[in-house]
């Protein structure tokens, strides 16, 4: 396909997308590669120096750019649970039936929903092909003992199962859908601890992360580190407070920015950065932070939702100081890291992504593996990617070569190629379901391809509930249509 220069506004008005040259292939390593994914949580297109941030200080993602490859087209999905679940299974969440929970567009404390026992995850393919695992921070795919990372192929866990803001509700407030435990650590598959003092954990998953590799540096290893920032609340550690010039949010994403450098700075001193391939992404769009030039934020399904700012660091085999633009995603993470192993993906059912292990080793005039790519919110389809057509379900036509933005509705220019986009989203209403965005409005009918969401008959607590006693203590809140709050909320600062 022919590479546009895209058009940007505001902080990145002068960043420009021109690379062509490939840089040719890598030579053979000399044992199985080594795997770290760093998944951080709501972190927007904006937000950093590479992506075009001006104003969040990231001095080792900077050096990471410049000495790797920057994926300037790279999806996700606009928020948590379908992210981590296309991440893990390569393919896209309304297969697997994590496009949403239960009762809430994400899995929740004590949900019913997780992930199903027969999926196949990357970390099971890498522990068959001889690979320690190990995931440090949060999971997201289910609370439940059956959903833990440790029954679906990673052989450590430390983190929490789901999001940061998942705690008891304010004193006052009357928020029955919010009146969670205490957030719990695990350890493995059980609760280790409470977690009083967030401050204290993009440090706590660092150390953790250091340990494992320099533990499993004989490899090869699989670490994903799915951090809890930057998602709200914001909580940065002592180092970090109050130093940016962003608040809270530049704060903490200063701190990943510091732990990503801690990372390749282990690897460094242990002789590993050749035989180690590094993957910088987010799980969605940003809360808080900068979508840069893209429209939306987290939760949309224009760009800003689900276009991450994405990484790729392994001297010697990805290209340095380079840039691919065409369309990938999360769901290639499972087949790239398969066929480097040298391990094979799942061939008894749909996989959506690819191996695109040749662009990261220099192929970057090689087209996108997507004829199509789809972008949903639940289980609703909300558009189609085609090259550099973007069409919406709503009908809104975009050219995101020329405007990334989308902000000039082109669809009366070219109604060819509406017409022709408009079949490829019959396609995938076929093939992968449409229905409603909201769980609480029921799922949709799905086609035979879908596969099962795993479910738990009396989901628990890990930890007890605040104020209860006994079974009590430990059963879920109200899931289903809630009463409006007779006090509201009023959010602090950190939020």
């Amino acid at each position: 396909m022919q590479a546009k220069i895209a058009s940007v506004r505001g902080s990145l008005a002068t960043f420009l997308l021109l690379f062509a040259v490939s840089c040719g292939s890598a030579p053979e390593l000399s044992r199985k590669p080594n795997f770290v994914v760093i998944f951080v949580d709501d972190m927007g297109y904006g937000d950093i120096g590479p992506f075009g941030s001006t104003v969040n200080r990231t001095p080792n993602l900077d050096r990471m750019a410049k000495e790797g490859l920057r994926l300037t087209s790279f999806y996700a999905a606009p928020v948590c649970t379908p992210s981590r679940a296309a991440l893990m299974t390569g393919s896209y969440p309304i297969r697997n039936g994590l496009q949403t929970g239960s009762w809430h567009p994400v899995l929740m404390p004590g949900d019913t929903n997780g992930i199903h026992e027969d999926e196949v995850t990357i970390a099971e393919i890498l522990q068959d092909a001889g690979y320690a695992t190990g995931v440090v921070g949060k999971w997201h795919l289910g609370d439940q003992p059956e959903f833990l990372p440790t029954r679906h192929g990673f052989d450590e866990y430390y983190g929490l199962p789901y999001s940061n803001d998942m705690i008891p509700v304010p004193e006052g407030s009357k928020r029955p859908d919010r009146n969670f435990p205490p957030l719990a650590m695990v350890r493995n598959d059980a609760a280790e601890r409470t977690v009083d003092d967030q401050t204290t954990l993009t440090g706590d998953y660092t150390r953790e992360a250091l340990d494992f590799i320099e533990r499993r540096k004989d490899g090869p290893f699989f670490l994903y580190l799915p951090h809890s920032m930057v998602h709200v609340p914001l909580y940065a550690g002592a180092d970090f407070h109050g130093r940016s010039e962003n608040g809270v949010l530049g704060d903490a994403i200063e701190e990943i920015d510091w732990s990503t450098g801690q990372i390749l700075d282990k690897l460094r001193e242990l002789g590993l950065e050749k035989d180690t391939l590094v993957l910088f992404t987010s799980d969605n769009g940003p809360a808080r932070g900068s979508a840069g030039s893209l429209r939306g934020r987290k939760g949309a399904t224009y760009e800003g939702g689900l276009r991450v700012p994405t990484l790729a660091w392994m001297p010697g085999t990805v290209p340095e100081d380079s840039f691919y633009i065409e369309t990938l995603s999360t769901m290639d993470v499972l087949p790239t890291l398969a066929a480097m192993a040298g391990a094979k993906a799942p061939r008894d059912r749909k996989i959506d992504g690819h191996d695109v292990s040749h662009i990261l080793r220099g192929d970057l005039q090689a087209p996108s593996p997507y004829d199509d790519f789809f972008y949903y919110r639940g289980y609703q389809l909300r558009a189609v990617r085609r090259g550099v057509w973007k069409l919406h379900t709503n009908g809104e036509l975009y050219d995101l070569g020329l405007d990334v933005g989308e902000s000039v509705d082109v669809a009366g220019d070219h109604p060819a190629v509406v017409e022709e986009l408009r079949e490829a989203l019959e396609t995938a209403r076929r093939e992968l379901g449409d229905g409603p965005a909201d769980p609480l409005r029921g799922e949709p009918e799905l086609p035979a391809s879908a596969r099962p969401v795993g479910k738990v008959a009396n989901p628990r607590f890990l930890i007890p509930r605040p104020g209860r006693t006994g079974e009590a203590a430990h059963a879920p809140v109200i899931q289903g249509p809630l009463p409006k709050p007779e006090t509201p909320w009023v959010r602090p600062e950190n939020w």
